[in-house]
């Protein structure tokens, strides 16, 4: 009995101290994969000059794939990881009914970290380069009509500072198709009134961006008295403060555009983006050229501008087909 005791004892001993000894090195291999991953992204950052918002979605998908390598498949670090366990965790993300869109961006973040550790001698294979994504389905971007723009735009029409202000960001957004990120990121020093434009910043290069008069209007209006009311500091350069007197959200731009346009009525869902596709293909509708269009967008490849023009001539197709006799 007493030897029966001892045995057991020994034994929960043995299973304690095992996996005592297994938790320690899944949290120092835990520490070194994130390590591992913060390496790639100073990289990246250094070397390719990348975006904030590119870098922090490559740290969550790789994350997200560090957890599921030790929780689910048990491999405690990076050089243990085979092809087969990417594959496994490409198919986990469709079993979770991962957008195609977020599943073909985490095989790009697994494919820069495995081609960044094989450069560093930290793997002796790049097993993620062979990694196929799934279709994605383009879309046409969503747009708003003309007539829906004006009604979302003529929604702040109060005086106080806080509707001035929001006249003036959804007009010049409107005006100029920059990015929610450019435009809250916008400074004072970016803003040229007497020659209507603005001066916009991304990770490749700067471009000028002209605006009209509506815009133009709008911003005299929210700088002449409303700015200054707005902000904390009074020797900020921001440009658009939100309601605390600081640097607008992402997300505090997003509720702005969600109320003003229910406000208008508007059933579509729209976002932010979708001022900026507006912009776009209002201008090519009326027969603005890809090049200049492309260049206020800011798109690395005219292609990516091309969407607009075959919307524009899908409409036209739509239109005469309804309407010309011999169609």
């Amino acid at each position: 009995m007493r030897n029966s005791a001892y045995n057991d004892t020994c034994v929960v001993n043995d299973l304690h101290n095992t996996l005592t000894k297994r938790f320690k090195n899944i949290d120092k291999d835990s520490l070194r994969m994130e390590q591992q991953i913060d390496a790639l992204i100073e990289f990246m950052h250094e070397k390719k000059n990348t975006s904030k918002n590119t870098e922090l979605s490559y740290r969550r998908d790789l994350k997200k794939l560090a957890d599921f390598l030790q929780k689910d498949l048990g491999k405690n670090s990076f050089s243990e990881v085979t092809k087969e366990d990417l594959e496994q965790y490409i198919a986990h993300m469709f079993e979770l009914n991962a957008a195609p869109t977020s599943i073909s961006r985490s095989i790009a973040s697994t494919k820069a970290l495995f081609s960044y550790l094989l450069e560093t001698g930290e793997v002796k294979e790049d097993i993620a380069a062979n990694l196929k994504s799934p279709k994605i389905e383009k879309k046409e971007p969503a747009i708003l009509s003309k007539k829906d723009v004006m009604k979302l735009l003529e929604q702040p029409s109060g005086n106080s500072p806080k509707q001035i202000r929001d006249k003036a960001m959804l007009e010049l957004l409107y005006a100029t198709g920059i990015r929610v990120s450019e435009l809250i990121n916008l400074k004072t020093t970016d803003l040229n009134l007497s020659m209507s434009f603005i001066v916009c910043h991304d990770s490749h290069k700067e471009r000028i961006i002209p605006f009209g008069t509506k815009a133009k209007e709008a911003l005299m209006a929210y700088l002449s008295g409303a700015r200054e009311a707005m902000l904390e500091d009074k020797n900020s350069e921001i440009l658009f403060a939100n309601c605390s007197g600081e640097a607008m959200s992402r997300q505090g731009f997003w509720k702005i555009i969600k109320y003003y346009a229910k406000k208008a009525g508007i059933e579509e869902d729209i976002t932010p983006h979708t001022l900026r596709h507006s912009f776009a293909a209002h201008l090519v509708e009326n027969g603005a050229d890809l090049k200049s269009v492309q260049e206020m967008l800011g798109h690395s490849d005219i292609s990516t501008t091309q969407v607009y023009l075959n919307m524009t001539q899908n409409r036209l197709r739509e239109v005469y087909n309804k309407t010309h006799p011999r169609s």
